[in-house]
């Protein structure tokens, strides 16, 4: 009895660490390209780009190391109601060590003309959390314990979330949280208070574009999280676009990583771009950074497109 309360201790801790981890990257996802990819975190963004818009996306962390987080996502977008509105649909898988999650969203957004040029956008996403734990890929010690036998297969979380955007060709601001039910995620009631639940993310982002000659162009952003009982997090990138095809940039997660950020407009509609950070927490000496690649395409370019480097 001892040896399984120490076992289910662990166990509970373990899934303590990987709800923090997995909830952040996966339900609030951490992508060093969020401005890609903004659509996975503010259901706001459906519809800004004005044209049918899907991005695949990929995150290896903490390369080297076995067991730690991969990412996937896809999401599309397009407007409607000439541009008034916006449709879409954001897909996120993410696997950590015994643990696989996968969201899968509904996307809406309503756009208000702000002035000729400037929108303010509102938006919802709703949808389910589906998560697995299989304990058969543990290296167990005793095959027999009946502990390792209550796997959890396909747990069905509802998942419901607001955000809103103002923006144009020349700045954007967007405030969002991405989930707002506190889900239960794991519970052992052979132990006091050993219940993990969802807590809440508050995403903040903001960036300017600046010309800074006819063929290069330069936008600081930033990205601010807050979750509910922890310090505030704080991403801030700058980026270059280079004769409307090449992009080049730098980002820091304070106290986390520094990153370097590489784009390239293939053509009209096929955008590529890849990231790789250098972690410089205490746990950077056991890990070799973490590679994030994407690919954009766009098609249907039916309404006014306002063609800027809005990284968002």
């Amino acid at each position: 009895m001892a040896k399984r309360r120490i076992l289910n201790i662990t166990l509970v801790c373990s899934l303590l660490v990987l709800a923090t981890q997995t909830v952040s990257a996966q339900q609030d996802p951490n992508f060093t390209q969020y401005m890609y990819n903004t659509l996975s975190i503010n259901p706001a963004y459906a519809g800004s780009r004005d044209v049918l818009s899907a991005v695949a996306l990929h995150r290896s962390q903490w390369l080297g190391f076995n067991g730690a987080p991969t990412s996937q996502t896809f999401s599309a977008h397009t407007p409607i109601s000439e541009g008034k509105m916006g449709l879409g649909f954001n897909i996120v898988n993410d696997q950590i060590g015994i643990t696989q999650e996968t969201d899968i969203n509904a996307v809406y957004s309503y756009a208000l003309d702000m002035s000729r040029y400037t929108k303010l956008s509102f938006g919802i996403n709703a949808g389910v959390n589906l998560m697995n734990i299989d304990y058969r890929d543990l290296n167990i010690f005793d095959p027999t314990d009946p502990e390792f036998n209550n796997n959890i297969e396909n747990k069905i979380s509802p998942q419901v979330g607001l955000g809103a955007l103002l923006y144009n060709d020349k700045y954007f601001v967007g405030l969002s949280v991405p989930s707002l039910l506190r889900n239960d995620r794991f519970s052992d009631n052979s132990i006091p208070d050993a219940t993990v639940r969802d807590r809440l993310h508050y995403f903040l982002t903001a960036g300017v574009v600046f010309d800074l000659t006819p063929t290069l162009k330069f936008k600081p952003s930033v990205l601010f999280r807050h979750v509910s009982g922890s310090p505030l997090l704080a991403e801030l990138s700058s980026n270059f676009l280079i004769n409307d095809r090449f992009t080049l940039g730098a980002a820091y997660r304070l106290n986390s990583a520094f990153s370097g950020i590489v784009g390239f407009q293939a053509s009209d509609s096929i955008l590529l771009g890849i990231a790789y950070d250098r972690d410089i927490s205490t746990f950077s000496s056991y890990n070799d950074g973490s590679l994030e690649f994407f690919v954009r395409f766009e098609l249907f370019k039916k309404y006014k497109r306002m063609y800027t480097p809005r990284f968002f």
